[in-house]
């Protein structure tokens, strides 16, 4: 253990008015820690990435607790041999998830969340259920849970519109939507509920979670994760899925031995992307 690096996400919806004097104390902690990661911090919340020693990591949730705003935040635990973040940097932005619908306010109403356990139970039993995932394009791709109803989108800023294409038959129908650490639903699951979708759950802790507590169960691939790692499975171990460094695709390893890839040139989906663009 003293010679990996602990990695630690969370987030929480709350009110921060204070949100720009909050800046500089948190960096302030986190430089001292010699941590590595990301902190966004904006009026109806925190979001955090960070990477360090275990000792760093266990003062600054106890740093983070000193708040009562902030304490008992679920956080997400995993272990890697390097450091996967290459500075700190503490954000002020207008959201901590950017979905640009500012009544949409997870904190004072989203929809119920569903443990992993009984998700993973529903799907022993065969439930009839729509499994919705949440995310990009480019993170469905490398992995999903089977059967799962994929957008299709490129941002979740998209997400509003992509769900008026889910047929009306569905908005009776038992949903159960998950991203990768639970942030996204926490808003989508709001989205849903106001477009008349009667029965909306959101995967408490998302596919991190689910994998801590349920491992690979219904689970195809692996999972994108937004840091040098790139993906890792269902053991939350890192995998061989690499990044584009010009178009930012993650890459399996038939698509990083294909002849249109050339590493820090271009990959198959630039190649795709300068010939539609050649096209039109």
């Amino acid at each position: 253990m003293s010679d990996q690096i602990l990695n630690i996400a969370g987030y929480r919806f709350v009110d921060l008015h204070d949100r720009d004097e909050l800046r500089d104390p948190f960096m302030e902690q986190c430089t001292s820690l010699e941590l590595k990661g990301t902190i966004l911090l904006s009026p109806n919340g925190i979001n955090f990435f960070l990477a360090g020693s275990e000792e760093s990591v266990r003062a600054f949730i106890e740093y983070l607790e000193s708040d009562k705003r902030f304490s008992g935040i679920p956080i997400k635990f995993s272990l890697t041999d390097y450091q996967p973040f290459r500075r700190m940097l503490v954000k002020r932005k207008n959201e901590i998830i950017s979905l640009g619908m500012s009544e949409i306010k997870p904190s004072e109403f989203t929809g119920a969340y569903i443990k992993p356990i009984e998700f993973k139970h529903l799907m022993d039993e065969g439930e009839d259920l729509l499994v919705l995932d949440t995310r990009n394009d480019y993170e469905t791709r490398i992995g999903s849970f089977e059967g799962s109803l994929e957008l299709g989108i490129s941002s979740f800023r998209d997400f509003p519109n992509a769900i008026e294409s889910i047929p009306e038959e569905y908005k009776s129908k038992a949903v159960v939507m998950y991203c990768t650490g639970g942030i996204r639903c926490e808003k989508a699951s709001a989205v849903m509920l106001n477009a008349g979708f009667e029965d909306v759950k959101q995967l408490e802790g998302g596919i991190l979670g689910y994998f801590e507590e349920c491992g690979g169960s219904y689970w195809e691939g692996d999972c994108f994760v937004f840091d040098q790692r790139v993906a890792i499975d269902s053991d939350l171990t890192e995998t061989d899925i690499q990044m584009c460094f010009k178009c930012r695709e993650p890459l399996s390893l038939d698509e990083q031995n294909s002849e249109y890839y050339v590493i820090g040139d271009h990959c198959p989906y630039c190649a795709t992307i300068r010939h539609d663009a050649t096209v039109q």
